[in-house]
């Protein structure tokens, strides 16, 4: 990663999504910028215009936490933007004997704790993926409901390597868009988190390099964080689900989070939810389960 390069682009693109009427400045009439000019932000954050310019091009030795949460604030960014501003900070204020460059085979290990409660959820599909999106374990629902990512991808399943170069990615996930987006953004946040690690970087590198749809959201430095919210999937076995997800932290193992999901009680999804465990026992006993998900389950309309 260059890391002065990304602070650079990270706060011109933050300050081009702010106008001075958002922040009680005047617009004047010969601006050559949608958004706030650096100046501006010098002025909100409280710091001469010299010394943000450096802070912009990513000359940040020596630049307090004071400093950084001023132009935060200034710059209105989320929890999940400051926290991605600091970490860029360290990364381009680490000293170079202290950068530890991870190795692309290195495996997390999921904690035997971990494993036993994915097991005991049997009701709800689950997965535990790490920070750049591979998928190191799930429950038997978790498994089924992502049967296709772990059907085509060869090594240990990515989930941003399967929506950006899989050509069935697109049907799992009829919200295709948005779970891109998400996919860009947890990445661009791991990548300042990790900024030496062989696996966050050989995997932005290939994707950078097949896929322009990937390029184009890598451009925005957008980051977010997705602890719960709901998401569509396509299942070839149960046609389409709505489920609920929570996603939690597995503390003490570097950036393990346990993602499951949950159905409406009484929904077309609960009933699929059903059918798919009935898909998995199908599976256990004969080689070609021949569920038929589209006939086996009413839509809404017909309930």
């Amino acid at each position: 990663m260059e890391i002065a390069k990304d602070i650079k682009e990270f706060l011109m693109t933050r300050r081009a999504k702010i106008t001075p009427d958002q922040v009680g400045l005047p617009a004047g009439t010969r601006r050559r910028v949608t958004g706030l000019r650096r100046e501006e932000v010098a002025q909100l954050a409280g710091v001469s215009a010299e010394y943000y310019i450096q802070i912009e091009r990513g000359h940040v030795g020596g630049v307090s936490d004071e400093v950084l949460h001023a132009v935060a604030t200034a710059l209105r960014l989320d929890e999940a933007e400051s926290n991605h501003l600091f970490d860029l900070a360290r990364a381009a204020t680490t000293s170079k004997a202290r950068r530890r460059r991870t190795p692309a085979s290195s495996r997390q290990q999921v904690p035997p704790t971990v494993r036993a409660l994915l097991d005991a959820m049997v009701t709800a599909p689950a997965v535990v993926q790490n920070a750049h999106l591979d998928v190191v374990a799930a429950n038997e629902l978790g498994r089924a409901l992502y049967a296709d990512v772990f059907a085509r991808d060869r090594g240990a399943p990515n989930l941003a390597r399967f929506l950006f170069l899989d050509s069935h990615a697109d049907n799992l996930f009829p919200d295709w868009d948005t779970a891109a987006d998400h996919a860009v953004a947890l990445l661009r946040a791991e990548a300042a988190r990790s900024p030496y690690s062989a696996a966050v970087t050989g995997l932005i590198g290939e994707l950078a390099t097949r896929s322009e749809a990937f390029r184009s959201r890598w451009a925005a430095h957008d980051v977010q964080v997705h602890r719960r919210g709901t998401k569509r999937f396509h299942h070839s076995a149960v046609g389409d689900l709505t489920l609920r997800f929570e996603a939690l932290s597995i503390a003490g193992d570097g950036g393990l989070t346990l993602v499951g999901y949950t159905a409406e009680p009484g929904s077309r999804s609960d009933e699929a939810l059903r059918l798919l465990s009935s898909w998995i026992a199908t599976e256990h006993d004969t080689e070609t389960p021949t569920l038929a998900a589209d006939s086996q389950l009413p839509t809404e309309m017909e309930k």
